[in-house]
């Protein structure tokens, strides 16, 4: 399995430092949901790098600046609310957890819990992968 997290942030030394200095001094919230999720003031969750490692899939992070050049002047179609998470299939990306999932999610372990069960789903054969958030757990 092929995974894609598209962060909505923007690549580059200066970006990374003002997202940190926004995340402590603004009292607003980050713009970027998944990076919420998945990263402290200065680096990723520990709890997250570990949950990747252990995740049985090709994992490709992006931001969305490297998303628009990587896909969406090839696929058109891919003109997508960030962040969000795709399933890469011979090539092609498919929607997976879109951003008002990923808004709604209140918690690292929230998003770990519903990528596992995802792909547990997959593994057992389950189909319409990118339809898997309205599927029972």
């Amino acid at each position: 399995m092929n995974l894609v997290f598209v962060y909505n942030a923007k690549s580059g030394v200066f970006n990374t430092l003002n997202d940190i200095a926004h995340k402590l001094f603004s009292q607003s919230k980050h713009q970027c949901d998944l990076c919420n999720l998945t990263h402290g003031y200065f680096h990723a969750r520990e709890e997250w790098m570990t949950f990747l490692n252990g995740l049985d899939a090709n994992i490709e992070f992006l931001h969305h600046d490297e998303y628009g050049d990587k896909y969406e002047s090839k696929e058109s179609h891919l003109t997508q609310e960030l962040p969000a998470i795709f399933v890469k299939e011979q090539g092609r990306l498919k929607l997976w957890i879109d951003k008002n999932n990923i808004s709604k999610m209140s918690s690292t372990d929230e998003l770990m819990e519903t990528i596992r069960a995802a792909v547990l789903r997959r593994q057992a054969g389950v189909e319409n992968v990118d339809n898997f958030l309205s599927m029972p757990a």
